[in-house]
């Protein structure tokens, strides 16, 4: 039975994918048991192990002698040597009791704790499996042929090669990975094995895989990564729910594309990231430039507002002087009312004092017009009298002949100094003459605004 296992193991093995994992069977000690299911074996997962049974018949050995020795005694107690008779029933009973000892202690089978142990009677599986614990298989033909996992959660690594995608464009690998769980072991080894369950498994994790990737384009593989593949895991538990196996858990950790296309990726990625650190860049020199522009706003804001409120407190204050400044105003204007008023009252008294002066002044001068008629004369006659002083005075020259000086040089001398003398008196007599037209004038311009201030 183990090479029929290892015979399929090895036919499973042909045409594998570097990384993928291979599920197997292995027959093993029950002492080996726990190490097998937790450990596996040359890197293969082994969820259930067929325990190496020892027990056979041979304890029925020890009943044949001890039969032989019954037979013995009895033959013994019949003829002359009856002193064997009590050593063979002591054989025999003491091999009765080897043998049920024998036959107690291979029965005892121990199912370790997280598996189920599946129970055959002549190689057909009675009965819903062997719980964790010991158990007696009291039963001959009755032995536990396989061991089963039931509660680890088992890892299983699938990669898929030269998956195409929508394109066309055959993908490098996707790795899947997926984690699942024996839920029945009797149906698991009953319909399908490990082995049988590994080509299974790994046929339906392809063709679920390969029908994702035909969905996805060449361009956006990368989003296989990390997808959501709840549909793919809905679609293995529907068809691995009639093997007793339940898909817990799977996800796409990595996808490679060909060469020359993730060459091609990269370039646009790294063109991407340089568009996107260039849109980042400009994404925050405009952000610095909006702040800037908000800081200048706020700032003229304020300055705004603080130039508002200077010209309130300005036109405040400018209404305060204008109040001010109308009120001294109209202080102003009722001192100036008050003063024209005072001085029209002043200078109506004062006109009126100086119109009764001036009437009076007229009554004088009326009776003083003999004076002013006096005083003219008496200054004509001043200026006569300056006039007379001024005249041209004769100079008489005598030449008689006796005189002692008649020379021509005293002649000449009297010719010089004549017309001198007759200017000299010439203007003084001038000069007489405009005093005296200034007097009358003076005279005159005083008896005319008297006689204006009369009228």
């Amino acid at each position: 039975m183990s090479e029929m296992v290892q015979q399929q193991m090895a036919d499973a093995g042909v045409g594998r994918p570097r990384g993928m994992s291979s599920i197997k069977e292995v027959l093993g000690s029950w002492g080996d048991i726990r190490q097998l299911l937790r450990g596996g074996q040359s890197g293969s997962i082994v969820p259930v192990v067929i325990p190496k049974d020892n027990r056979g018949l041979r304890w029925l050995t020890l009943v044949w002698i001890a039969l032989w020795l019954f037979a013995t005694g009895a033959i013994s107690a019949t003829t002359d040597a009856d002193w064997l008779m009590v050593p063979a029933v002591l054989g025999a009973v003491l091999a009765l009791a080897l043998a049920a000892l024998w036959w107690w202690r291979s029965s005892i089978v121990e199912i370790e704790e997280g598996t189920v142990g599946v129970l055959t009677k002549f190689g057909a599986i009675a009965g819903p499996g062997l719980m964790p614990g010991r158990h007696y298989l009291w039963h001959p033909w009755a032995r536990v042929a396989y061991v089963v996992d039931v509660t680890t959660e088992i890892p299983y690594n699938a990669p898929v090669l030269a998956c195409p995608t929508h394109e066309n464009v055959p993908l490098k690998s996707i790795e899947f990975f997926l984690k699942f769980r024996i839920l029945d072991a009797v149906q698991f080894v009953q319909t399908i094995g490990a082995g049988n369950f590994d080509l299974v498994l790994s046929n339906s994790v392809q063709d679920a895989i390969r029908q994702r990737s035909r969905m996805v384009r060449t361009e956006r593989a990368y989003d296989l990564r990390g997808s959501d593949v709840a549909d793919m895991q809905e679609l293995l538990n529907r068809q691995l729910a009639r093997y007793g196996v339940q898909i817990l858990g799977c996800n796409i950790p990595d996808v490679q594309l060909p060469t020359q296309y993730r060459q091609h990726i990269s370039t646009r990625e790294r063109v991407a990231k340089e568009l996107s650190a260039y849109e980042k860049e400009w994404e925050l020199t405009r952000k610095r430039r909006i702040d800037t522009l908000l800081m200048d706003i706020e700032r003229s804001k304020k300055v705004r507002d603080a130039k508002v409120i200077e010209v309130n407190a300005s036109l405040n204050k400018a209404r305060k002087d204008v109040a001010q400044m109308l009120e001294e105003q109209e202080t102003e204007a009722q001192r100036v009312k008050y003063e024209i008023e005072t001085r029209g009252r002043t200078n109506l008294v004062a006109a009126q004092g100086e119109a009764r002066a001036q009437e009076q002044l007229a009554t004088a001068y009326r009776d003083n017009r003999a004076v002013l008629g006096y005083e003219l004369a008496r200054r004509r006659l001043d200026v006569g009298a300056q006039l007379a002083n001024s005249a041209p005075q004769p100079v008489i020259v005598q030449t008689d002949g006796g005189s002692g000086d008649s020379s021509a040089l005293s002649t000449l001398m009297l010719a010089q100094l004549l017309p001198q003398l007759g200017q000299s008196n010439g203007k003084r007599a001038q000069r007489a003459i405009a005093q005296h037209d200034d007097a009358l004038e003076s005279l005159a311009d005083k008896a005319a605004r008297a006689l204006d201030d009369q009228k």
